[in-house]
């Protein structure tokens, strides 16, 4: 039976060591923890910010969601980013996270949040397939990113 368990601060140790595992699997630059944990740490203290769960399958922690909020007008009002969704990668194909976007779904419902955007790579057509086979579709923009 999955649980999605909303994360508070005493259960930032177990993020970080899922989050380094996600950012292993997904990304390309070293992990830099002191700045992911801060991250993490503030959307977990204020819930104006985001929410973060723990995705439990029994007593075993299987991976988390990281949910974020913002504003734009063309949406008329506030929307949501599903920032972060893992599995770890020994329990995936077993309905995770299509569990895991029907709960995220139903919570934005619950939050007034009518918009629900994400972020897939392009080397990750598993993501993109079950991204697609729970609604969500492909914009015709251009995603660009400034740094300081």
């Amino acid at each position: 039976m999955l649980a999605f368990q909303l994360a508070q601060v005493d259960d930032l140790d177990v993020l970080m060591k899922y989050m380094e595992e996600f950012h292993n699997f997904d990304h390309t630059e070293p992990f830099d923890f002191v700045p992911a944990r801060a991250a993490m740490e503030k959307i977990v203290t204020y819930p104006e910010v985001g929410r973060v769960w723990l995705i439990q399958a029994g007593k075993e922690t299987v991976g988390y969601i990281v949910l974020t909020f913002s504003y734009r007008l063309e949406y008329r009002g506030r929307y949501a980013f599903l920032d972060e969704l893992y599995v770890r990668e020994s329990k995936r194909g077993r309905g995770i996270g299509t569990a895991a976007l029907t709960f995220i779904q139903a919570t934005c419902k619950q939050l007034g949040i009518n918009k629900l955007q994400l972020e897939v790579k392009q080397n990750n057509p598993a993501a993109l397939a079950l991204y697609q086979r729970n609604g969500f579709q492909k914009q015709d923009r251009q995603l660009l990113l400034w740094t300081i």
